[in-house]
Parts: structure tokens; sequence; C-alpha cells
């Protein structure tokens, strides 16, 4: 039975640190002392660079996201209606309990409302929402007229590719400007 010891002792090395790594091996009741002195190369596989996080994301790709991300709910909650399951999002909900007056947080289910609906011409379409918007696909378009249930989930992947590569910005900016408008006196 064999047992390993690992011990690190880090030394300075001019600015550069120089890690001495002491490993000893106890194989059949004998000590064995392995001694290396190693430069830090773990990096040199990897490319690094200068470049630091965003610390605010432009409003643009928070729009995108907002919108992707509501499209993967349509997208569960079409497939689960098609398999016969329910979906729920969950959220967390702010209320203010009487008797402490503390502020507590509840998980509750999220209400979503399918963005089918079945046209005046008699046959589904999907309406792409921002908000409580619905936005202007192309000039005067507002829905997508599908076949049948079966093209809802492609549908609304198509219209989330759409939306991840910014094809509806101009649409999404629109929605956007014009539910700000009503919330200014």
């Amino acid at each position: 039975m064999a047992f390993y010891l690992v011990r690190l002792a880090k030394q300075v090395n001019i600015g550069c640190p120089l890690y001495e790594v002491e490993l000893i091996v106890c194989v059949s009741n004998q000590l064995s002392k392995y001694t290396y002195g190693q430069q830090m190369t773990t990096f040199s596989a990897l490319k690094l660079t200068a470049t630091k996080k965003p610390t605010q994301v432009p409003q643009v790709q928070q729009r995108r996201l907002k919108l992707a991300k509501r499209l993967w709910e349509q997208i569960e909650l079409a497939k689960a209606e098609q398999s016969g399951t329910s979906f729920s999002v969950s959220k967390f909900r702010s209320y203010t309990d009487k008797e402490s007056g503390v502020r507590k947080q509840i998980e509750t289910n999220k209400r979503l409302k399918s963005w089918v609906f079945v046209g005046d011409n008699g046959k589904l379409a999907i309406a792409v929402r921002y908000g409580a918007k619905v936005l202007e696909l192309a000039k005067g378009k507002y829905a997508v007229e599908i076949s049948n249930k079966e093209d809802i989930v492609p549908t609304l992947q198509i219209i989330k590719t759409a939306v991840e590569s910014g094809e509806l910005d101009n649409a999404i900016d629109y929605a956007a400007n014009k539910l700000r408008s009503g919330f200014t006196k």
C-alpha cells in the first residue's frame, strides 16, 4: 500500500512565483522524498488576453436576451402542451409581513399565456410579444401563420434564432420605447 504526501512551499523569485513541490512517497514502509522546483507553466497552454468583462450589457443585447428568454418559455410551454404535461416558471414575489413588518420573499409560479391563437381566417398564428406590445415582424405583419400545432415549436425556434441574431432589433426598440413612453407623465 502506498500513500502520497504533497507539500507546497511558495518562494518568490524576482517577481515570478516559484513553487517548490515536495512529494513524499511511502511504498513498503520506505520513505522516498522528491523535490521539484518549477516555474508556473500551467497557463502556457492557454491564450491569455487583457480583455475585461464589461460592467454593463448594451441595451440592445439586454432586450434581445429578454425576448429570447420569453421565447424559450413559449417553446417549453408548447412542448408541454403537445406532450400533455404542464410547464410553469417560478419567480420570487416580495411582500411585507403585516404582523412583524419584515419584508419576505416567497416562490410563486409565473403566469404564462400562450402566444398562439386562432386568427380571423381560422388558421393558427403566433404573435411575438415584447411586454404587452405585439412586435411588428414586417411592414404591417404582426403574426406568423402556421399550418398545424406540430409546427409551433419549430416556428418559435426560428423566431428565437432571428431575435438572437438581431433581425428584430428595430421592432424590439420601437416596442420598448412605446412601453417606456407610457410611464412618463
